[in-house]
């Protein structure tokens, strides 16, 4: 009896020569085709055009969860960035395999935080400190398996902007300091609003003897934050909040906590993509809104509730740009590929750190 041959990759090049109308039709017949073999998650700052082909929405974390539970799908493609499809592939069964569909859509802030640096700070702040005793290390969900697994492997967790603050009270029940990374201004913002004065949270700077610190600030720190932000939520700035003050009268300011510690604290609101939704969605109609985060999902809100007055907190434009390399070309030569029997950029971890980063989220589902 022969064997069928293989069939040949399908091409991404000759996709961009096609309109977004034939790419949408193509990728609509690719995914009957697949049924439930295949579930495409997309994150809220997706492009909208390859937002209306998900499955499943929201934040990263959430989107992984949910993945999980559809033990039914052999494929979860991903449209996000690579953290998120690493978090998809650990929680997600043996059988099932998570895709990105471009390995390009990484995430600035998850880079400036790598194992290795965060080994030699473990290490430069252990000739000040008994780490083990001392230091629970706390990695925001945004960061590679690799820092996921760190924690894992010395008693640390993970957070989410939505439970930060819970997250920091078991780290703080565990050990009496954190080392927070590689996000700063969540760090900030969720110790500022357990109390924790400015002066006992201070910044560690990768690549400086002692991240730039002196023995005596590092002893006297409850929390060490890595100099890492998101280069979206950078942009905000006060004088934007004050601006619309300004302009529009009544106008509420919402925020995501990746914001500076300036913004955030002159928002009315802050919280995650999922908190910042639900807040716009439950106000009453006539509200006015001025955003602060990602420009797709203010757009997305904008329009779907036209008896609301929503605008963009920053006047220039501020999208993810890795995100957004995901686009109608690469979620189509996904899919058509796994039509034709080919999987294009599996992201697998491999299982001992993925045992370890599992260890870590673990933990932090079995406090919220």
């Amino acid at each position: 009896m022969s064997v069928p041959p293989i069939p040949p990759p399908v091409a991404l090049e000759p996709l961009y020569q096609l309109s977004d109308e034939a790419l949408s039709q193509r990728i609509a017949e690719a995914k009957a085709r697949l049924g439930e073999r295949c579930v495409v998650l997309c994150h809220h700052y997706q492009r909208e055009e390859v937002y209306r082909f998900a499955d499943l929405t929201g934040d990263s974390l959430k989107l992984a969860r949910l993945a999980s539970q559809r033990p039914e799908a052999e494929f979860i493609v991903f449209c996000g960035v690579h953290f998120m499809a690493e978090v998809a592939d650990i929680l997600s069964g043996p059988h099932q395999t998570a895709i990105l569909p471009d390995l390009a859509a990484g995430c600035s802030m998850a880079d400036m935080a790598d194992l290795v640096a965060v080994e030699e700070a473990w290490a430069e702040l252990g000739r000040i400190l008994d780490v083990e005793s001392q230091i629970t290390p706390v990695t925001y969900v945004n960061s590679t398996a690799e820092l996921k697994a760190f924690c894992g492997d010395h008693g640390g967790t993970v957070c989410t902007s939505s439970n930060a603050g819970k997250i920091l009270d078991w780290a703080f029940a565990q050990r009496p300091k954190t080392l927070f990374f590689p996000d700063q201004h969540l760090g900030r913002i969720t110790g500022f609003r357990m109390g924790i004065p400015q002066e006992e949270m201070v910044l560690w700077q990768p690549g400086l003897p002692l991240g730039g610190l002196t023995p005596e600030q590092i002893r006297n720190a409850r929390m060490i934050l890595w100099n890492g932000f998101c280069s979206v939520h950078q942009m905000f700035q006060p004088a934007h909040v004050e601006q619309f003050r300004q302009r529009l009268p009544g106008v509420r300011v919402i925020v995501h906590p990746e914001c500076s510690f300036e913004v955030c604290r002159l928002a009315d609101e802050l919280g995650s993509t999922e908190f910042i939704q639900k807040t716009v969605r439950e106000s009453p109609p006539g509200s006015r809104w001025a955003i602060g985060t990602e420009l797709n999902l203010v757009n997305r809100l904008k329009h779907e509730m036209p008896d609301k007055e929503i605008h963009f907190l920053s006047p220039m434009v501020c999208m993810c740009s890795t995100m957004f390399r995901i686009d109608l070309p690469h979620l189509c030569w996904s899919l058509e590929n796994l039509v034709a029997g080919c999987v294009i950029h599996p992201i697998r971890v491999p299982p001992n750190v993925a045992a370890s980063a599992k260890t870590a989220l673990e933990r932090m589902l079995a406090v919220v």
